[in-house]
């Protein structure tokens, strides 16, 4: 489940909450004027009995489980009070939706929307925050640990929108999967593939990287459509019989509904008495309302947390959440790439794609709306509307209302934003969105100028962005209950289930809590607990950021140290004690400056010690040379001639340095023969001659070689270091 949601992070701005109801009226469905899709139990052994009253009622059969008594029917209203009172009938039920809920992107994707290939690989916060690499690559060289668990003997069952499995990202991926409603191979939504990066992104040099380095065997069930419209509870609990036939021992599903339907409960629970673990997604309510299946007891339901651990505001809270886990600002793989631009003047400015505005391209002259709060003499043009006062839908509509091209919204704080005209509303014009500082240049120095507006999105396509979501917090869980338990495929799924708990790190109210469970999902702890083992106290890690290893500074140079620590102990980089090898302690703390090191190379230090004993430290080397001199150039180099007698003549060449000082002596030679020096005076001043023979000689040439003065280097490239004299 995805959510949209108004919050800050970074650059970027999310700027509506669209929340989609799950809540479907009771035995409701559009099958048809005057239909209801139902489920119907039947009595042991009343398979046949119960079916020939619904053919007789005009049903028509959309499922027959037979593991469960029942069936799954569309059925006329008016046969239905009929059915429910036949003798061989047990219930009859609504077979209730279930959703993927939203689509939209969280407010970080900026940097990174519809980017391929990113490079280097990203790793996610949350990969770590989880502490999948301290299972599979503990030393954080980029590679899979020798004999390290990564998930390659688990089968990870995703039900969900399918996944293109054309990604740059999943090649080498094995999956394989079942065709619901589309190709399981196909997603046209994106929801599915963005789950399954999360879970099994290929760790290589692009992209990003999953909970499993991409080694994980996925089982993919496609139940929601390009649109990402609903499915039922028939269709899921046919999805779990499918993902139980592949083999499957872990099902992720990023989806919900608000109702318990019997037979669904019924389908999990015996899913989890045959050994498999399932997990769901909490909701994206914002409530305490349940949703399901990830409030039945045999699955389990995950909460959305952020970068800081902290719960998500969207996210749904309760006595079924059992676990939390990253799902706010989550950056996976989607099947498409997305350009969103501005072109004036040569120039082109990023922009995101006012959602649900018009796609494609328009030019005219840029014009300033102001912020758009009503139409305007802006026929044919490019409109410019700071964001504020009334809804993106109100201006896009003054603009196109005012036979506008484009409308561009830049915002009215620092940083870009995502906008939306919200679910149900639409425009015939491009709408994008622009940062405060672009916006503010544009109105400041481009008015009038012709503005080409282009929002396009390539389908398939190996993009990236970050959504917000519980759907994005239960990839992380089902994905690490799959890693650990591939370390031991002999554990069972309640031993997997129990080790999460347990090892949980608690967040909110002490012990379990309704809105983080037991806690945010530790995949080395869990897997510790299942071993046996505790976990051992390591090693601070320190990282320089600043800084740069081998850099040079002139003395007298203010130069700025900081510095991280990752460590279980929180906060030790404000502990961090830097010291120099030429001049002892020079600073403390995670970032500070210092104009004082003295000149020579040095080895800079920073250290911390954590609370059990353990220190850890980095070094980089650092140049300060002696402070630059003064340069002293030639800035003019004349020459004149004059004769001596009818068989010689002299040549005089004068130069003037910069700056005009004294006690300057310049040196050259004559290209006719010998050299020459000379001292200039108060005026910057002197001069050199030679005598030379008129018939012997035409012309003769004098280049200075160097200038010296106390306190001044010379710097031949700023001079004037030639000049050519002719005979008079």
């Amino acid at each position: 489940m995805m959510k949209l949601r108004l919050r800050a992070i970074v650059t970027i701005l999310l700027v509506l909450v669209l929340a989609l109801s799950v809540t479907g009226a009771a035995l409701a469905a559009p099958g048809g004027q005057g239909t209801v899709r139902v489920w119907v139990g039947y009595g042991s052994g009343r398979s046949a009995q119960a079916w020939q009253a619904l053919a007789g009622s005009g049903a028509t059969l959309r499922y027959h489980f037979t593991d469960l008594e029942a069936y799954v029917v569309t059925l006329p209203a008016a046969a239905l009070a009929g059915i429910e009172h036949n003798p061989n009938v047990l219930y009859v039920e609504e077979d209730a939706e279930r959703y993927p809920i939203a689509t939209m992107p969280s407010a970080v994707t900026g940097a990174v929307q519809a980017a391929s290939v990113i490079s280097p690989q990203q790793v996610p916060y949350g990969i770590d925050m989880v502490q999948a690499r301290d299972v599979w690559d503990a030393d954080r060289n980029g590679a899979v640990d020798a004999g390290a668990p990564t998930g390659s003997n688990r089968t990870l069952c995703i039900i969900d929108s399918g996944l293109y499995t054309g990604h740059e990202d999943f090649q080498g991926v094995t999956a394989s999967g079942y065709s619901g409603n589309l190709p399981w191979n196909q997603d046209g939504f994106g929801h599915g593939t963005h789950v399954a990066g999360s879970i099994a992104a290929v760790n290589n040099s692009f992209g990003v990287v999953g909970v499993t380095p991409g080694t994980v065997k996925l089982y993919i069930v496609r139940v929601f459509g390009d649109d990402g419209a609903w499915a039922y509870s028939s269709d899921l609990v046919n999805a779990l019989s499918q993902c139980r036939a592949a083999g499957a021992n872990v099902v992720s599903m990023s989806l919900g509904g608000s109702r318990s339907i019997r037979a669904e409960k019924t389908a999990f629970a015996t899913a989890y008495s045959a050994g498999v673990l399932s997990v769901a997604a909490a909701g994206n309510a914002g409530t305490s309302a349940y949703s399901y299946p990830g409030s039945y007891d045999s699955v389990i339901s995950v909460a959305a947390i952020d970068e800081n651990k902290v719960v998500a505001d969207f996210s749904q809270y309760n006595s079924q959440v059992e676990l939390a886990a990253p799902g706010v600002g989550v950056l996976s793989a989607v099947p498409y790439l997305e350009t969103n631009t501005l072109t004036a003047c040569g120039v082109t400015y990023a922009a995101n794609h006012i959602e649900y505005s018009a796609r494609g391209t328009a030019s005219g002259a840029l014009v300033n709306g102001g912020l758009c709060t009503a139409t305007g003499a802006w026929g044919g043009k490019v409109v410019l509307c700071q964001r504020g006062d009334n809804s993106f839908y109100e201006k896009v509509m003054n603009v196109q209302n005012s036979g506008g091209a484009a409308a561009i919204i830049y915002n009215n704080e620092p940083g870009t934003f995502l906008g939306t005209l919200g679910e149900g509303y639409s425009s015939t014009i491009v709408a994008i969105s622009l940062s405060q500082e672009d916006g503010q240049y544009l109105v400041a120095s481009r008015l009038g100028e012709s503005g080409t507006v282009s929002s396009s999105v390539s389908k398939p396509g190996s993009g990236y962005e970050a959504w917000d979501g519980t759907s994005m917090a239960t990839p992380h869980v089902s994905a690490v209950a799959a890693l650990i338990w591939s370390a031991n495929p002999g554990w069972t799924n309640a031993q997997i289930r129990t080790a999460l708990q347990q090892a949980a790190q608690d967040l909110g109210a002490a012990g379990r809590d309704a809105y983080y469970g037991y806690g945010l999902v530790q995949a080395k702890a869990a897997l510790d607990l299942l071993r046996g083992t505790q976990p051992v106290n390591e090693a601070p890690v320190v990282s320089l950021t600043s800084p740069a290893n081998g850099a040079s500074y002139d003395s007298g140079a203010t130069i700025p140290f900081s510095g991280t620590v990752t460590d279980e102990d929180a906060g030790l980089a404000g502990s961090l004690a830097w010291t120099s090898s030429l001049d002892g302690s020079i600073g403390t703390g995670a970032s500070f400056s210092t104009a004082l090191l003295s000149i020579g190379t040095h080895t800079i230090t920073a250290a911390v010690t954590d609370s059990g004993g353990l220190t850890g430290l980095a070094s980089i080397v650092v140049t300060v040379n002696p402070a630059a001199t003064n340069t002293i150039t030639v800035a003019t180099l004349t020459g004149t001639s004059a004769s001596v007698n009818r068989n010689l003549w002299r040549a005089t060449a004068t130069a003037t340095v910069n700056p005009a000082l004294a006690g300057a002596v310049v040196s050259g030679t004559w290209s006719t023969g010998g050299t020459a020096t000379c001292t200039t005076g108060s005026a910057g001043t002197c001069s050199v001659s030679t005598n030379l023979k008129t018939k012997s000689y035409a012309s003769t040439q004098f280049t200075i070689t160097g200038v010296v003065l106390a306190g001044y280097t010379y710097d031949a490239s700023g001079s004037v270091t030639t000049v050519t004299i002719s005979k008079p």
